[in-house]
């Protein structure tokens, strides 16, 4: 449950949503173009405590429930994805291995300077060969006396070049009945052997870094293995997911709702031979289309998020609220574009950005194919029972 009433909790919201409207939307375009997020942005979002908003308040942070992230998330997603991006890790699948998973010892030495902004946790899962599904991983942890010894390659690694901690997860034997043999291991960002390529060049989410790590022969101490077992890491890595997943979700969410917002703007001003083409019924019907699938995302989303809170679906409701809502602002995105017409293509206007920036939602955090193995595995499964 979250350590913010409800009463406290509504100026929080109301804070955040003037922030991204009044002060980020403005400078979208700056974040396009200069692929990065401003200083003096990122100075406010710390002074806002949004590095540590999910991060328990005994840690520094604010201890907001999930009900009350998806709340964010989705005024998050009203502008420029690379906003949230920043300290989404965080809050998000790299904070919650520690807050879920971590020993008391790492809990000190970390959540603090991750809640203030200090330090930019990294989820390092992601290889080459080992995408959604993290059985496959390569990365290797070997013991070495009391250290580990880590090698393997991750990939698109999100804020890798910024980040001064990474969460790695490697195997450290093949599975067998004991567990699954992936653990899960804080390795600094300046740990000789840890080495950040170039950032990656993207369609979208300008501003948002995300790069390749490798780690080549990575010594760290034993009291670096998250929880002290080595059968943590897949367990870790699905109970954030699962998590990040509605949190993903909310976000989509709020940029269909911005996409909706310029679409009607658009239908609104534009004209076609002197009329409003808001007056024209295929243009209401898209606008329809739209509206229906915000409406339908944040409902989802909301009863997810308490569900999960509860602990009653932690599983099938995340995949379903993440495989819909980010299907759904895709559609939106595209509806956008083609109510603005010729214009929606060019860069100057806010939906080509958004268009090109929700296209990463159905990929990142679980692919929408590997959310519906996930639903209909479930499903097949329970029935069994």
């Amino acid at each position: 449950m979250s350590a913010v009433t409800p009463e406290d909790f509504k100026p929080i919201l109301t804070l955040v949503r003037d922030f991204v409207r009044a002060k980020v939307v403005p400078r979208e375009r700056e974040i396009m173009d200069t692929d990065a997020i401003p200083d003096d942005l990122r100075e406010q979002v710390a002074e806002m405590g949004l590095f540590g908003y999910a991060i328990p308040e005994e840690w520094g942070g604010l201890g907001l429930d999930l009900t009350q992230d998806v709340e964010l998330a989705m005024e998050f997603g009203y502008t420029a994805l690379a906003l949230r991006s920043m300290f989404g890790t965080n809050n998000g699948i790299a904070g919650q291995v520690l807050v879920n998973f971590g020993t008391e010892e790492q809990k000190a030495e970390w959540l603090e300077r991750i809640a203030s902004g200090e330090v930019v946790a990294s989820f390092a899962l992601t290889e080459p060969g080992a995408g959604s599904n993290p059985a496959g991983l390569r990365t290797k942890a070997v013991r070495d006396g009391d250290d580990w010894v880590i090698d393997g390659e991750k990939c698109f690694i999100t804020n890798a070049p910024i980040a001064g901690l990474f969460v790695v997860f490697a195997r450290t034997r093949p599975a067998d009945a004991s567990g699954t043999g992936i653990a899960v291991f804080l390795v600094p960002a300046d740990t000789p052997g840890v080495e950040v390529a170039a950032k990656d060049k993207k369609m979208g989410q300008e501003g948002a870094w995300t790069a390749n790590v490798s780690f080549t022969g990575v010594r760290v101490p034993g009291s670096s293995l998250v929880g002290g077992d080595e059968d943590t890491g897949y367990r870790a890595a699905m109970t954030s997911l699962a998590r990040g997943r509605v949190h993903i979700a909310a976000l989509a969410v709020g940029t269909a709702q911005r996409a909706l917002d310029e679409s009607v703007t658009q239908a609104t001003t534009a004209t076609q031979g002197g009329t409003p083409i808001g007056d024209f019924q295929l243009v209401q019907a898209m606008l329809a289309d739209q509206q229906t699938g915000v409406l339908a995302g944040r409902a989802l989303v909301r009863e997810t998020a308490k569900r999960y809170v509860s602990g009653e679906d932690r599983r099938i409701g995340p995949s379903a609220a993440k495989l819909y809502c980010t299907e759904m602002a895709g559609k939106v995105a595209d509806l956008a574009v083609q109510i603005h017409g010729g214009s929606g293509y060019m860069r100057e206007l806010p939906v080509e950005r958004i268009y090109r920036d929700v296209r990463l939602l159905r990929l990142y955090e679980g692919t929408s194919e590997i959310q519906r193995l996930i639903i209909g595995g479930g499903l097949v499964r329970g029935a069994r029972r």
